[in-house]
């Protein structure tokens, strides 16, 4: 286990404590009902927290106090809430983390009014915090919005692509579209605002946001790779579920571009197959075309890249260190 996974271990649960604050409200029992407890839910079935800590990290590692950073900080976990919510939806998703989906369990409109709440949280939360001056608020709003924009054109992409069965993707393609619906709001503005939170020298906040656009990246390439190959940590997220799905994924554009099979594997991403078999036979398509070890090698690359210019910018202490474990972990990811 990496150093970021222990320090994400020790802190998620406090951070839990921390965002069940922001599910409290609510007139009567019924708006409770209805609204407010079926997000807390949904929150509480969490991943690593990894965006939110990372963004407290960020602003320890430039010499703040990362307590400052708490706020700021839930208005990233609660993009993600909202993000995830909507995602199920448009993807028709049945499971989140082995759990039913919040439209499964509670229905369309109570889904998609309680993802509404979590943005309408995002900027909440930043303007009443009242450890914030006001130039710093807009400052991180203005981050956040545009966090947020970026991440939107990269869904639309996506869920573009799948309807109308787009197959003649490049990896460029691939990589502006996963650059904005994961790196902006995976690694980029969670470390550009906990380092502007912080009191970041603006170097300081362009060589973190850069470094986190290519951890961001290199998470979401992992991850895909994790989908098809991956064995404990995969399985939880519905294992060899992009193939299903049709995914425009790095390895299967690649694989598309490389594979003499390129027809068989065609037919298989648009047939949206349960069947193992014809699952497996995508991954050894993909596999022999090298996709995988193309993938893995890219996200590698970014990686140690986006160490060395993260170790000169900052001063040395066990936050930057943590920030530099992070980058190993998100490529090293094998469940």
């Amino acid at each position: 286990m990496t150093a970021f996974e222990l320090y994400l271990k020790r802190r998620a649960k406090a951070f839990d404590r921390y965002l069940d604050r922001f599910f409290t409200n609510g007139a009567n029992s019924d708006i409770r009902r209805y609204l407010y407890a079926p997000l807390a839910a949904f929150s509480h079935n969490a991943g690593k927290r990894h965006r939110p800590l990372i963004c407290l990290l960020a602003c320890e590692a430039v010499g703040g106090d990362p307590v400052r950073a708490m706020p700021a900080a839930a208005a990233i976990e609660h993009f993600h809430t909202a993000a995830l919510v909507h995602d199920d939806i448009e993807d028709s998703s049945l499971t989140r983390r082995n759990e039913p989906c919040m439209h499964v369990t509670e229905g369309l409109g109570v889904a998609i009014n309680a993802g509404d709440l979590a943005l309408s949280l995002v900027t909440g939360t930043v303007l009443k915090d009242p450890d914030l001056d006001d130039p710093t608020k807009i400052r991180v709003l203005n981050e956040l919005v545009d966090m947020t924009t970026r991440t939107i054109e990269g869904q639309a992409l996506d869920i573009g692509w799948a309807r109308d069965d787009r197959f003649d993707l490049t990896v460029d393609d691939y990589l502006l579209m996963a650059d904005h619906k994961t790196a902006y709001y995976s690694g980029a503005v969670p470390l550009a605002v906990g380092a502007i939170v912080g009191g970041a020298s603006e170097e300081q906040i362009a060589v973190l946001r850069d470094f986190g656009m290519a951890a961001g990246l290199a998470f979401q390439i992992q991850d895909d790779v994790l989908n098809l190959v991956g064995t404990r940590e995969a399985t939880k997220k519905d294992f060899r579920s992009d193939v299903t799905e049709g995914k425009r994924t790095l390895v299967a554009i690649h694989a598309l571009q490389h594979s003499p099979r390129r027809e068989r594997l065609l037919e298989i991403l648009s047939e949206r197959t349960v069947d193992p078999a014809p699952l497996a036979e995508a991954v050894e398509i993909m596999r022999d075309a090298g996709s995988l070890d193309f993938a893995q090698d890219y996200a590698e690359r970014l990686i140690l890249d986006a160490k060395e210019r993260l170790a000169v910018a900052l001063p040395k202490s066990a936050a930057r260190d943590l920030l530099l474990s992070m980058a190993d972990f998100f490529v090293a990811r094998r469940g």
